[in-house]
């Protein structure tokens, strides 16, 4: 997650803003930050309550094994107008195509 960092002029170049949303609590992303992969420079967002609500109505909420209660690791690239363009579920420990992200932004115009 940290290489979004060096991606994001690229995505702010294309008018967008990258969030990080994960079923873990807000005091689990601080310590996750401060004791695992830095600070990030992007906003970090809490799906802890109700638990994966958001996760749930993406179709991401992982259920079964392994790890169930978590969400998936995936991409959506949303427009102004609140529409999905572009959507991609990643293994968890595979990192997106951040330059296929910002090709997708380029598509929006």
């Amino acid at each position: 997650m940290s290489a979004y960092g060096s991606y994001l002029s690229k995505f702010a170049a294309h008018n967008a803003q990258v969030v990080g949303i994960s079923t873990d609590s807000i005091y689990s992303h601080l310590a996750w930050q401060e004791k695992s992969i830095g600070w990030q420079e992007y906003p970090l967002a809490s799906d802890y309550w109700p638990h994966g609500g958001v996760a749930e109505k993406y179709g991401i909420m992982r259920l079964g094994d392994p790890l169930p209660g978590i969400n998936e690791r995936a991409v959506f690239i949303v427009d102004k107008q609140g529409k999905i363009t572009f959507a991609r579920v990643y293994e968890l420990g595979q990192e997106p195509d951040y330059d296929e992200l910002v090709a997708e932004l380029g598509k929006l115009g």
